[in-house]
């Protein structure tokens, strides 16, 4: 898996783009300085430098060492700290109860149920009170082809989400066709689905 991001990632632009991604900066009013996040899957850092930006202490954490390369060039140019980690988000020992807030933007790499790993990790890692950003592709995006996996059960729905957080407070949960325009590889009408949740506690 880290052989085929490296490869993904070895273009000399950034794949993505280096704007965050727009949901995830549609909810900044949540954020508050001084505050500890986790970017999962995080890539060449375009959402962990945004967040680290907005005065977030940031771990990013992804399985390639291209992408955090290209990640760690873009917090300097921005002149912020980000702890950037290359990890197997598969085996990775999630940190209990570690951050306020746990960001996954289009991490749709592993099917079910080894994806099931991910989120329980995602839920273990957030302090009561914290939240959840996520948002990804679902099953319709397979018509549009303009980016995401091609494999449905990599792909996510309303009543996915709501069954993996069952339990939390879902203060926002949409599913909606948008432009996307991040990068060379998110580019054109999309069909996503976005939710905050928050853990109780």
């Amino acid at each position: 898996m880290s052989q085929f991001w490296n490869e993904r990632f070895a273009a000399d632009h950034y794949v993505f783009g280096t704007s965050p991604n727009e949901f995830l900066a549609s909810q900044r009013s949540r954020l508050r300085p001084g505050m500890r996040a986790l970017a999962v899957a995080d890539g060449e850092g375009r959402n962990g430098v945004w967040l680290a930006e907005q005065g977030v202490e940031v771990h990013a954490v992804d399985a390639s060492h291209v992408a955090l390369a290209k990640a760690a060039r873009l917090a300097e140019a921005r002149h912020v700290s980000v702890r950037f980690e290359e990890v197997d988000l598969l085996t990775w020992r999630f940190p209990e109860a570690a951050y306020d807030l746990v960001v996954g933007i289009f991490f749709q790499f592993a099917p079910h149920p080894e994806r099931l790993h991910i989120i329980d990790g995602i839920k273990r890692a957030v302090v009561p009170g914290g939240e959840v950003i996520l948002q990804g592709y679902t099953p319709r995006q397979i018509a549009y082809g303009t980016g995401g996996p091609k494999d449905p059960t990599q792909l996510w729905t309303p009543a996915l989400l709501e069954e993996w957080f069952a339990g939390w407070h879902i203060e926002h949960l949409r599913e909606h066709d948008t432009e996307l325009q991040e990068g060379t590889h998110h580019v054109g009408l999309s069909a996503v689905v976005e939710m905050v949740a928050r853990r109780p506690g």
